[in-house]
């Protein structure tokens, strides 16, 4: 049982991370920690289990992870083409056919190098697989602790329903994406009136673009007005550009009409984690739910929420995978010399 041991700990220390508070991306690596530990655990102990509990484990850690690459490589393309097809050739469209196609170029190039019996190239190939390695394991703790965090639910009353805002169509109409941050929004408000509470403040967050009309706060704002909700439940937040910038400003009328609020933040569940993170950066008292988007443009949407969150942590980032081609370039130096 001493092989469970470390397991056992790291996800001993998921949960305390998670308690303290649930906006932190360690959650996220100390999950996927956790994870593989249990798995390496397991196949320590393989050879001691009966054969059909044996065969699933086996199954896990070898086939699970070769399969699960190729499909996920030609779902991304295929993605990639429905991406285009409805939404455009714009750079960021492509995102998931472009990683769909890196991962079948990886896969051809550890299959070609072999063939060239070259140390030099052996050794490049290996570099090149630790830091995708590194990545794709990042990547995959991003994604399950986003899916965990986008399953939590409003327990009690909130003081303020804070919407984060994005572009806008024609300059002064909400889009389907912003819409349906409005209705979770709405919704949230609505349940509160219904428990016989006091109803929060709606407060629409989002500046005027340089092809915008008007700000995105006030398009928000009027589109909840047009669905029925009094225009004294919502306030507006006009100055914001970004969504840390949303978050700051946000704050700062919300601690002016009551210091001790407490709120929620809704965006689109693809982008709940990483404003839950911006929420926790800025000292925003709440959390973050997500509202639905198209699964089509789910894949696109989070790589490029990955990448955002990879590149806020890039000191550490940066430095592990330096590290690994450092380590890479030493045993090709050795195995040359």
């Amino acid at each position: 049982m001493a092989v469970f041991i470390l397991p056992a700990l790291l996800f001993l220390a998921f949960c305390v991370s998670a308690f303290k508070d649930r906006r932190r991306f360690s959650n996220a690596v100390l999950l996927g920690l956790t994870c593989i530990t249990l798995l390496a655990a397991l196949l320590f102990k393989v050879a001691a289990l009966p054969a059909w509990a044996a065969l699933p484990i086996f199954a896990l850690a070898f086939a699970g992870p070769v399969l699960g690459t190729l499909a996920i490589g030609g779902f991304l393309i295929a993605n990639g083409v429905t991406m285009i097809r409805k939404e455009g050739r714009r750079p960021a469209n492509l995102l998931s056919m472009l990683a769909g196609l890196g991962i079948f170029g990886m896969i051809a190039l550890l299959v070609a190098v072999p063939m060239f019996h070259s140390t030099v190239l052996t050794g490049m190939a290996t570099t090149l697989t630790l830091v995708v390695g590194y990545v794709a394991f990042i990547f995959l703790c991003f994604l399950g602790y986003a899916f965990l965090y986008g399953r939590i639910k409003v327990r009690g009353d909130v003081d303020h329903v804070v919407m984060l805002g994005s572009g806008l169509i024609g300059g002064d109409r909400v889009p389907p994406l912003l819409a349906s941050r409005l209705r979770k929004g709405q919704q949230i408000y609505e349940a509160q009136l219904a428990r016989g509470s006091r109803p929060p403040v709606l407060l629409t967050s989002g500046g005027k673009g340089s092809d915008e009309r008007v700000s995105e706060a006030r398009a928000m704002a009027d589109w909840l007005i047009a669905e029925g909700v009094p225009a004294e439940h919502v306030k507006l937040e006009e100055n914001s550009a970004t969504t840390e910038e949303n978050m700051l400003f946000s704050k700062g009328i919300m601690l002016a009409e009551k210091p001790g609020y407490r709120c929620v933040v809704v965006t689109n569940n693809f982008h709940a984690f990483r404003a839950a993170m911006l929420a926790r950066k800025t000292g925003v008292n709440g959390q973050v739910l997500g509202s639905p988007t198209a699964r089509y443009f789910l894949p696109s949407a989070l790589l490029r929420e990955f990448v955002a969150v990879f590149w806020e942590h890039r000191v550490v980032n940066l430095w592990i995978c330096g590290a690994l081609v450092a380590i890479g370039a030493l045993a090709t130096l050795s195995a040359v010399v």
